[in-house]
């Protein structure tokens, strides 16, 4: 089968990177084999065999996977990590030199903001509310390289337009980079809407069953492709075999599984609107959500992540949480399972108090993962612990 020929995301996720081989010798195994050797045998001294030398350079397991990736985001290339941070720690490193400057969203993932304020001091960070195209362009300044973004954002979900944050990106000369990670490319492509690079954390939906870390990179242009393969193999920040496998393997099932996610997401975000404990409900999906529209244009879903704030203190919180039963009380996102975590004192407890406050991430804000389960389980669980 050629992938070429290939149009459904879920075909794509199942056959992409892991057709058959049929020519004389091979097996013409139905799912890749993992390849575990660390380095590969050649007949001549100057000929690696198929192109493979040491598996930190290239992995027969690593490249399908990564095969899938690119053809799941519309990308050219696709390059796999050991983790989400590993990938986002590439692209800086290849892209950016000494004193420059970058504009990212004031309302990103904890560890991104920890790379940028605490490992890449010698680069210039201004933090813009992207929600508003205008207040990105007036934090750009002269010796602005790259504008960073998620959408949505972790943990309060908001919504960059893609296309005009691309579009005003281009007009400076800046790379745009979209972590991709909340949405997957079930849901949103914005290599398509205009973004450069796309970065994921494929430890989350992309692998889907909380059991392998990884991170993605998904881009078009060769330039930026070849700086940020050269500097992966440099530093050796690669997904093993095992893990390469194990994702492919997830994403196998990531159309099916992410329906399920935003059926149940649904279904709850509705059900604590009505609770009288919660004082909001954040979600895409909501018509109340402030870029519920944008959402609607930019993407074909709205995911399987919501947060919403309890009423009371900081202590009614912890005793919430801490009385589920069904919900794990975990950092992460996007298995099948349901997580549901408290951002100010897990994920984002890394960024100061002031910082959280002043974006809106409060001390009673809880982020919840929905997972694949009954909801009407969730639910369940959900009104015993409120109780």
């Amino acid at each position: 089968m050629s992938v070429t020929r290939i149009s459904g995301f879920a075909t794509k996720a199942i056959h992409a990177g892991e057709e058959p081989d049929f020519r004389d010798g091979a097996t013409g195994d139905v799912v890749v084999p993992i390849h575990l050797s660390t380095t590969f045998a050649r007949k001549k001294v100057t000929e690696p065999t198929a192109g493979y030398e040491y598996t930190r350079s290239l992995n027969p397991t690593r490249k399908a996977l990564e095969s899938k990736l690119a053809a799941l985001e519309n990308a050219k290339y696709g390059l796999a990590f050991s983790s989400g941070l590993a990938a986002e720690t590439t692209v800086l490193l290849s892209l950016l030199k000494t004193g420059d400057h970058i504009v990212a969203f004031d309302d990103l993932y904890g560890g991104t903001k920890r790379l940028l304020n605490h490992v890449f001091t010698s680069y210039e960070v201004s933090y813009a509310d992207a929600t508003d195209v205008s207040l990105v362009e007036k934090a750009i300044k002269p010796h602005t390289r790259l504008v960073w973004i998620e959408s949505p954002s972790n943990p309060l979900l908001k919504l960059s337009d893609i296309k005009a944050i691309a579009e005003l990106s281009h007009k400076h000369g800046l790379i745009l980079v979209v972590d991709n990670t909340f949405l997957s490319p079930y849901f949103q492509k914005p290599l398509d809407l205009g973004a450069d690079i796309v970065v994921h954390s494929s430890t989350k939906y992309i692998g889907g069953h909380s059991d392998v870390l990884g991170g993605a990179v998904l881009l078009n242009n060769s330039d930026y492709y070849e700086r940020i393969q050269y500097h992966q193999n440099a530093v050796g920040a690669v997904l093993p075999p095992f893990d390469s496998y194990l994702t492919a393997r997830g994403i196998k099932t990531l159309a099916v599984r992410l329906e399920q996610h935003q059926k149940n997401a649904l279904a709850i975000a509705h059900y604590l609107q009505q609770h009288p404990k919660v004082k909001k409900v954040i979600y895409p999906g909501l018509e109340s959500h402030p870029q519920h529209a944008l959402a609607k244009r930019q993407a074909t879903g709205f995911g399987g992540v919501l947060s919403f704030e309890i009423k009371g203190t900081i202590s009614d919180a912890e005793i919430f949480l801490e009385k589920l039963q069904i919900f794990a009380l975990a950092e992460s996102l996007g298995g099948v399972e349901s997580l549901i975590e408290l951002p100010s004192l897990m994920t984002h407890a890394s960024v100061a108090k002031e910082i959280r406050e002043q974006i809106g991430i409060t001390d009673t804000l809880i982020r919840v993962s929905v997972g694949i389960e009954d909801v009407n389980d969730l639910i369940a669980d959900l009104e015993q612990a409120f109780n």
